[in-house]
């Protein structure tokens, strides 16, 4: 890995801290040669601090270190992605990461639909006669009706999945298998989970 260190002042290029499971980004700090050597050597994170003047690695005061996953250089050779395992809270400030984000699993769209999928879930505990009338929705009525219904939707959506499989319509095939998904996070909605409880469960066994 041939790292730039002279082509900024000070003989420093930046370092972005991703966090290697959830893939968020939890900081930025600065390295020269020194630091970098002395992550590779101790596998876990230290920077050049700039106010210090020093060395300085992450968690040595407060014991939240940052332990080395991998390290990438990017293509003009003066930046480094830190992809690490964080032990505990990332900023002094004592949130997740230095832009006070929770430092969660995105899965990108399914993420939001989990959003809209709980904001339904938080309605249907509301009575009917109290809602208001744009208020009312699929989700909302399948909530309502309760465990079985919404375990059954799942299984029916699962049927017409494997018979869709079968068939080579790859449209119908891909419809129900939305279907199913969407089916299928309600569900764990329902049973108190997120789509994060079971990817955690399969990583587990690998």
């Amino acid at each position: 890995m041939e790292i730039d260190f002279n082509k900024i002042a000070d003989g420093l290029v930046p370092a972005i801290i991703q966090d290697a499971s959830t893939q968020k980004v939890l900081m930025l700090g600065y390295m020269n040669e020194e630091a970098f050597l002395k992550t590779n050597r101790t596998q876990q994170v230290t920077f050049y601090s700039r106010t210090k003047q020093r060395l300085w690695t992450k968690g040595e005061e407060s014991g939240n270190f940052l332990e080395l996953v991998n390290i990438k250089l990017d293509c003009d050779n003066d930046t480094l992605l830190i992809q690490v395992n964080p032990k505990g809270p990332v900023c002094h400030k004592g949130t997740d990461t230095c832009w006070a984000e929770e430092n969660t699993t995105s899965f990108g769209f399914i993420s939001e639909l989990e959003g809209i999928i709980e904001s339904r879930h938080k309605l249907s505990q509301t009575e009917p006669e109290l809602r208001k009338e744009n208020e009312s929705s699929y989700v909302v009525s399948l909530f309502d009706k309760g465990i079985n219904k919404i375990a059954q939707k799942v299984g029916e959506e699962a049927v017409e999945t494997v018979i869709e499989a079968k068939d080579q319509n790859d449209e119908l095939f891909l419809n129900e298998s939305a279907d199913l998904l969407f089916h299928y996070l309600i569900l764990l909605k329902a049973k108190g989970f997120k789509l994060e409880d079971v990817v955690e469960i399969l990583k587990n066994r690998h």
